[in-house]
């Protein structure tokens, strides 16, 4: 995920106990008089605990003798920048964290490690489909997957059972035909806001269609004036119906959280670490919470979720590059992924990893939505989509009245401007 999606990463962080590794903000690898390697590696803030890196340092250490680890802890704001500059510098950091969907904007600075090569050593084959795609450019893996993290349905169990809905939905119907029984007595059945577009995105992708589409020439082209949009935003109108969320916001305006921490709200769409967060604002809800996948189509599948999460890449300009690797390696690996599973809530990168979640009922969830997952549209120019979005503009007309094929038109117009911008 990258910073220009702030109410995933904020969500994120709410269930990660905050800390900073014990390292200086400035300083690249080097050797020192021992003759060993420090490493120089970039994690975003919060994104694990500082208990999770100083372990993972101590073992990384212990079994790699000759190599030293110096951890800096990195600012979401301004990163995109700094990690710019710094892949075009000739004294770059050893590895880089980046938002999944950034990893297109940095290879397209030729700056980043081609990882192809590696996929299979690293068990590439068993990574999550909607994580690693974000990661490959062009056929060349330049990502490798660290975590992934997408949204589910967090419910409020005392409401369900006063409104005698006694099996969570596992179709988009039988979810409508719930939300509207829980829509009753006082009770809102869904707070969702008219801008939740990343929602949207994933009713988009349930019914076969994408918000665009990369042609044979290379071109980009909007796609919310399909048939597959016009049916996901009918889909969406009835379901935002369903509560008094506003047309003309998104999740963060106001938060989400705490309009559901208030009460008689019985459903959010959020990540799982949304919960810390309402049970912040309402401690009398901590033991009145569930948690189930966004229902599909079909109850063979659940429905199609955005993959946010995190990349880890090299930088080609890296003194260390085979040692650099050995630090993707185990933090991309079976141990350290399932032990960040079990600490984070986080879905580990490998499906096989799944059952390190067991006995977390929102990761569990969480884990069950992944197979499912998506990404945005893999361009460098994606966040300037994002900078404007028209996608938000185009829900907040059609929910508002406007006609669905001429705002689908209009948004499909600025989208395929905006990616194909050579600026």
């Amino acid at each position: 995920m990258r910073p220009s999606a702030p109410p995933l990463r904020l969500l994120l962080a709410a269930a990660v106990l905050a800390g900073t590794a014990a390292c200086s903000s400035t300083g690249q690898s080097s050797e020192n008089s021992s003759g060993n390697q420090e490493l120089t590696v970039w994690i975003m803030r919060d994104s694990v605990t500082d208990g999770y890196l100083q372990r993972f340092r101590a073992d990384f250490e212990a079994t790699h003798p000759n190599l030293k680890l110096n951890v800096q802890i990195q600012e979401w704001d301004g990163i995109g920048q700094k990690v710019t500059s710094a892949l075009a510098s000739k004294d770059a950091p050893d590895v880089i964290e980046v938002g999944n969907t950034q990893v297109a904007q940095y290879a397209a600075s030729g700056g980043v490690h081609d990882f192809s090569d590696k996929v299979a050593e690293l068990e590439g084959l068993d990574w999550i489909p909607g994580l690693a795609e974000p990661g490959r450019i062009d056929g060349k893996q330049y990502g490798i997957p660290w975590y992934a993290a997408n949204r589910v349905v967090i419910y409020r169990k005392d409401l369900f059972e006063q409104a005698g809905v006694t099996a969570l939905p596992k179709t988009r119907e039988e979810w409508l035909a719930a939300t509207e029984k829980l829509n009753s007595g006082g009770n809102e059945g869904i707070y969702l806001t008219g801008q939740t577009w990343y929602a949207l995105a994933g009713f988009v992708w349930d019914e076969g269609g994408d918000l665009a589409v990369k042609g044979s020439d290379g071109k980009w082209k909007g796609a919310l004036d399909t048939p597959q949009a016009r049916a996901a935003i009918d889909f969406y109108r009835r379901l935002q119906a369903l509560g008094k969320g506003p047309k003309d916001a998104d999740e963060g305006k106001p938060l989400q959280a705490e309009v559901f921490a208030k009460g008689h709200i019985a459903q959010v769409i959020s990540t799982p670490g949304g919960a810390n967060a309402i049970v912040k604002a309402n401690p009398e809800l901590k033991d009145k919470l569930g948690f189930f996948p966004i229902p599909g189509k079909s109850a063979a599948k659940p429905g199609a979720v955005f993959t946010g999460g995190s990349d880890l890449v090299v930088p080609e300009s890296s003194k260390h590059q085979d040692a650099a690797y050995q630090v993707v390696k185990a933090l991309a690996g079976a141990k350290w992924q399932a032990e960040m599973a079990k600490e984070m809530s986080y879905v580990p990168n490998r499906t096989s990893l799944a059952g390190a979640l067991a006995g977390n009922d929102g990761a569990v969830a969480m884990a069950a939505g992944a197979v499912n997952g998506h990404a945005t549209p893999n361009s460098p120019n994606w966040a300037a989509v994002e900078a404007n979005n028209p996608i938000k503009q185009y829900m907040t007309q059609v929910l508002t009245g406007a006609d669905p094929d001429a705002a689908g038109k209009a948004a499909s117009d600025a989208i395929t401007k905006a990616l194909n911008s050579s600026s």
